[in-house]
């Protein structure tokens, strides 16, 4: 046995609680290594006079990378501390213990000895990664507010163009405001959209709105604090929740803290607010509007015109902290997605929960990481990411046929396995975004690799999120091409497209608890045939899907009621799929 990819962590993502009176234990081994695993646990205070190393507790194999094997097992204790460890057997027929001081062989005495276990001294409820329920009962719809819709005229900048009369480029207006979102509500309602996240929407000098200039007043452009509210009450009113993007890692270059340090430099009262390494603060342009080099001041990547705040500054934490509250207090948003939350200090993060946490109970915490993201997901920063890197997995077999079809298991797996269930059942999956090209462009305008691989990221533990105008076919690349106008006019729409999303969408709604909360099993990954077979499964429901990415046809034998199907004929447990065909069923 290979006892050094033995590896488990307590009080992590390895053995954390579920809820008040459950624990979830989980153990790697190497791949293929492991015949069979066992928890042994009890109270540590009785372990010699109740023996409980000689119960055993069997544990599942659930996930598997390239490298590792994971094992699970959950604990409904009836004390309210434990004490465990583990028993394994190998195919080569070898026995270990495996507890706190490492590798022993599987002997009485060492299982006596009772600081050989891994410990939970105590469950403390206070310290359990908590989750607002409702996220996982929602479907998210991404809104760029400038090109969505224009419901008021009246408010356009100078210079806005007619509605869709051009592609996108970086200083184009359109006209896109809050009472165009307003007007649309019903056409979301319908779709089955009830949660809402919208890309900036505070004062800013830029159409995308992530150079903030006033964090407490809405853009003019797109409204005021009252077109919000109405906003936000019509929202709430059918049962759609409000999401705001805040930009907390930097501001822009036209608000009236940076002008001041332009004009006062190191003398300037908010000269602590930035990272600044030299005065005065200069830069030399680069080949476009938004890089620039010799920057004597740490900003967004190479964005001049976003300097990057000092959130170790206390003013700058009791101003940008009062943003959080304020908009939660006075407009009852129900949840922050923060940018470049990554680059910001675990330290701001904390109090930034905190502050959140206090200002509305089940209040939703989502970070734009685009990269592993522990640190921030151990229950008192975050409540998920936005999830790229499992769906980049998804993306680089399905569409861009950068990895083999077991790899993007593998990545797939190896996310899963980095957080708590809890966490996993609300990380924010999204194909496309405003900081992406379109899916429907990704996958070169073939609608059925779309609707396939839609179709399986909607079965995957995390919430989905729809990028505005997928459902009718709007195409873009890299932005800003991918941020066009919304087309609403229903002739130049694709509506075979919108009836299969909203399909989907209710599936998604009306399957949630499992979806969100079942486990996921592969029963069948072939690399030569390209057919795919998974389960979710939870108590004695099962919802199975299968999906054939080969070159041919496949023949499945499956078991249940058929859900939804795109280009896959079922009869009597057989599922016939075409390329590109997939099956949604339920036993």
């Amino acid at each position: 046995m290979n006892t050094s990819a033995l590896y488990h962590r307590p009080e992590s993502e390895f053995a954390y609680l579920y809820n008040p009176e459950t624990m979830h234990v989980r153990l790697r081994t190497a791949r293929g290594d492991a015949r069979e695993v066992a928890l042994l646990y009890g109270d540590p205070y009785s372990l010699e006079k109740e023996e409980w190393h000689r119960r055993p507790l069997r544990m599942t194999k659930t996930l598997s990378t390239d490298l590792y094997d994971y094992w699970f097992v959950e604990v409904a204790a009836p004390f309210k501390r434990l004490s465990y460890a583990f028993m394994l057997e190998g195919h080569d027929g070898i026995s270990v213990f495996y507890g706190d001081h490492g590798v022993y062989p599987s002997e009485e005495e060492f299982l006596l000895m009772p600081n050989n276990y891994f410990r939970m001294p105590f469950f403390h409820d206070v310290d359990r990664f908590k989750v607002p329920e409702w996220v996982k009962q929602t479907v998210w719809y991404q809104i760029f507010p400038e090109t969505f819709a224009n419901g008021d005229p009246d408010n356009d900048p100078e210079g806005t163009l007619p509605w869709g009369s051009k592609d996108p480029d970086r200083k184009d207006f359109f006209g896109g405001d809050l009472q165009g979102i307003i007007d649309h509500l019903d056409y979301l309602e319908d779709l089955g959209i009830n949660g809402i996240y919208l890309c900036p929407i505070f004062e800013a000098f830029s159409n995308h709105k992530y150079d903030t200039i006033d964090y407490l007043k809405i853009d003019p452009s797109f409204g005021n604090a009252e077109t919000f509210k109405r906003l936000v009450a019509e929202c709430h009113r059918r049962g759609m929740k409000i999401m705001l993007d805040a930009v907390f890692n930097h501001m822009g270059d036209t608000s009236p803290q940076w002008k001041d340090v332009l004009k006062h430099g190191k003398d300037s009262k908010y000269a602590g607010w930035f990272h600044i390494n030299e005065f005065p603060v200069s830069y030399q342009e680069g080949e476009n509007f938004e890089e620039a080099y010799d920057i004597t001041y740490d900003v967004f990547a190479f964005t001049p015109h976003m300097p990057k705040l000092n959130t170790a500054n206390p003013e700058v934490q009791e101003h940008l902290l009062n943003i959080a509250r304020y908009w939660i207090e006075e407009f009852d948003i129900d949840a922050w997605r923060l940018d470049v939350a990554n680059e910001v200090d675990h330290a701001f993060w904390k109090k930034f929960r905190q502050v959140c946490d206090e200002a509305k109970k089940d209040f939703y915490i989502l970070g734009e990481i685009w990269h592993s993201s522990q640190s921030w997901l151990q229950g008192d920063e975050f409540h998920a990411v936005m999830n790229y890197a499992f769906t980049d997995a998804i993306m680089g077999y399905f569409v861009k046929n950068e990895l083999s079809l077991s790899k993007m298991v593998s990545e797939m797996n190896n996310q899963l396995m980095l957080y708590r269930n809890q966490t996993n059942q609300m990380q924010f999956n999204i194909l496309d975004s405003h900081d992406t090209p379109r899916l429907l462009t990704e996958a070169k305008e073939d609608k059925d690799i779309m609707k396939q691989v839609m179709a399986f990221t909607y079965m995957q533990p995390g919430v989905p999120c729809l990028y505005y105008g997928d459902e009718i076919g709007l195409t873009g690349g890299m932005d800003p091409d991918c941020r066009k106008c919304m087309v609403w006019e229903e002739e130049k729409q694709d509506r075979d497209l919108h009836r299969f999303v909203k399909k989907l969408v209710g599936i998604r709604k009306e399957h949630q608890k499992i979806l969100s909360e079942g486990t996921l099993y592969w029963r069948q990954v072939s690399e030569e045939s390209g057919v795919i077979v998974f389960e979710r499964m939870l108590g004695g429901e099962v919802l199975r899907g299968a999906f054939n990415t080969g070159e041919h046809s496949a023949r499945v034998e499956l078991i249940g009621n058929a859900l939804f199907a795109n280009l896959a004929a079922v009869s009597d447990g057989t599922v016939d799929l075409e390329r590109k065909g997939f099956v949604l069923m339920k036993e």
